[in-house]
C-alpha cells in the first residue's frame, strides 16, 4: 500500500485574477454586436465560383453520359465526382449567404468562414 506523503499545498498568489471569485478575463469572448454584421467578401466569392465550377462539371458529366459530347465513360465518372466534390459546399455557403442577405431568422453572415 502507498504511503501518504504529508505535503502541504497553498493557493497561488492573486495577481494574474481580476474579479474575487478567480475568473481571468479573457477578450476572445467579448460579444461585439458589430463582427456578425461583417461580410466576407472572399468567402462569397469563393462559394460562388464553387458553385458554378460544380455546375459546369456536372452539365459536362451529364452530356458525355448521354452521348451528346464525345468521351469515355471514366471521363464522366471523374467529373461527376469533381463536380459533386465543387458543388456542395459552393450551395452551403451560397445559401447561408443568400439567407443572411434576406434576414432570415437563424442565418446570420458570421456562419460563413472568413478565408
Amino acid at each position: 500500500m502507498a504511503s501518504r506523503r504529508s505535503v502541504r499545498y497553498s493557493a497561488l498568489p492573486d495577481d494574474d485574477n481580476d474579479d474575487k471569485f478567480g475568473v481571468q478575463y479573457d477578450p476572445r469572448f467579448d460579444y461585439t454586436p458589430g463582427s456578425f454584421d461583417r461580410v466576407p467578401w472572399k468567402s462569397i466569392f469563393l462559394a460562388i465560383f464553387l458553385l458554378f465550377l460544380g455546375c459546369v462539371l456536372l452539365s459536362l458529366s451529364f452530356f458525355i453520359f448521354t452521348g451528346h459530347m464525345g468521351g469515355e465513360k471514366s471521363q464522366a465518372y471523374g467529373l461527376l465526382a469533381l463536380g459533386i466534390i465543387t458543388f456542395m459546399p459552393g450551395f452551403y455557403e451560397t445559401r447561408i449567404a443568400y439567407y443572411s442577405w434576406r434576414g432570415a431568422k437563424g442565418y446570420q453572415f458570421a456562419s460563413i468562414p472568413k478565408y
